[in-house]
């Protein structure tokens, strides 16, 4: 008769599906506790996902960490996060995937390694490079510098560049950043369905998940009291920054779009003047980037560095510097239309716009596509039975 054999199993009682980087592993591995304690289910969209799943492949990694807003409220309420020897840290450990989904879903990859590696240090570089590019260019058409410092434009932005060289300039990378940002959500979308239920999205599954997007529903902590930033304290001034730099861009960007119909439409040619919607939409939206960026900056100088991954901070910072450059720059421009200065603003902020659309796929612009998705398949998925039947929805 054989012997039984009494000595422990090899390996893990529950096993990881295998994964391709140190960083999907410890999200598996963290989620594996987590799974088993399920202390912080209520806190977020993550946990009530987790706990649908016994195991964590690559697109479940990958489908969680963007659900993950990064609120720090799991780690300070965790009993087995550092010092413990379990040593848990989800708001980190999904936002070094986070970084790893930007890279692996950009097109082209290449790009998107290069801006996460030097994220700050880029955008600056790109920002002065382009808006030399603009003065040179201006330089050769004559006049000397005497063309870069005077009163001889009268107010009129297109005596210095004609609107159809602006369309010529700005249209292709615009239709560039759409493609690159459909390629990569595209490829994103068809990793993640399968394991989201596989069911096509439902109007009121779309509904719920724009709701939660547009209010940015997760970043008040799971109880409505904030999230965490340098400390354990509630703050709700992470959601707040972020509503005034997503509403002022969306301003801002509608501000664009009414003036293209105002002079495709209308014959009416730019620069508009106040009580002009353009104006109006432009001049709201621009105060409110600004305030929204620069309080995004002092948050992110100031966040706890076990909220997060280090290395992204180039990448974070580099967006936000050239959100808020492209704000002041264009109110800036507004300001001094009269002014003998207005070619070389005129240069900078053409320069700084044309430096965030080339960027806009490969850096932190991604995380609200990719988040967005997740959200969505969040929704759908929610809406079907428990595959497993533990835990509640």
């Amino acid at each position: 008769m054989q012997q039984l054999n009494s000595s422990p199993p090899k390996g893990r009682v529950i096993p990881i599906v295998p994964v391709s980087s140190a960083a999907e592993t410890e999200v598996a591995r963290a989620l594996q506790i987590c799974n088993a304690c399920r202390y912080c289910e209520g806190f977020c969209a993550v946990f009530p996902a987790m706990t649908r799943r016994l195991e964590f492949g690559k697109a479940d990694i990958h489908f969680l960490a963007n659900l993950c807003h990064n609120c720090g409220a799991c780690l300070h309420a965790c009993q087995y996060a550092p010092p413990h020897e379990f040593a848990i840290n989800i708001p980190k450990a999904m936002a070094e995937v986070r970084g790893q989904t930007y890279a692996e879903y950009a097109w082209p990859p290449a790009l998107g390694q290069l801006y996460q590696r030097n994220g700050l240090t880029l955008s600056l570089a790109l920002v002065f490079g382009l808006t030399l590019f603009l003065l040179l260019a201006v330089l050769l058409q004559g006049g000397g510098l005497g063309a870069l410092w005077g009163e001889q434009l009268q107010g009129s932005f297109y005596q210095l560049f004609p609107h159809n060289l602006l369309v010529g300039m700005f249209a292709p990378v615009f239709l560039f950043v759409v493609f690159a940002l459909s390629m990569g959500v595209r490829r994103f979308w068809s990793d993640i369905k399968p394991v989201t239920s596989g069911v096509d999205v439902s109007p009121p599954a779309a509904a719920e998940a724009t709701h939660d997007v547009l209010k940015l529903k997760y970043l008040d902590g799971g109880h409505g009291e904030g999230c965490h930033n340098e400390d354990d304290a509630y703050t709700l001034q992470r959601r707040r920054f972020h509503h005034l730099t997503f509403y002022g861009f969306a301003l801002c960007f509608a501000a664009t779009s009414v003036a293209t119909l105002y002079h495709y439409l209308f014959g009416w040619e730019a620069p508009y003047d106040l009580p002009s919607l353009p104006k109006l939409l432009g001049a709201v939206g621009g105060v409110s980037l600004m305030l929204g960026t620069a309080g995004l900056w002092q948050l992110n100088r100031k966040r706890h560095p076990m909220h997060g991954d280090a290395k992204q901070k180039p990448m974070d910072l580099g967006f936000i510097a050239l959100l808020f450059l492209v704000a002041a720059s264009g109110l800036a421009l507004w300001l001094a239309r009269a002014a003998p200065a207005l070619a070389l603003l005129l240069c900078l902020h053409l320069g700084a716009v044309m430096a965030l659309f080339a960027t806009l796929p490969y850096g932190k612009f991604a995380h609200g596509v990719f988040r967005t998705a997740s959200l969505l398949r969040h929704a759908v998925e929610k809406r079907q039975p428990n595959p497993i039947g533990l835990g509640a929805d």
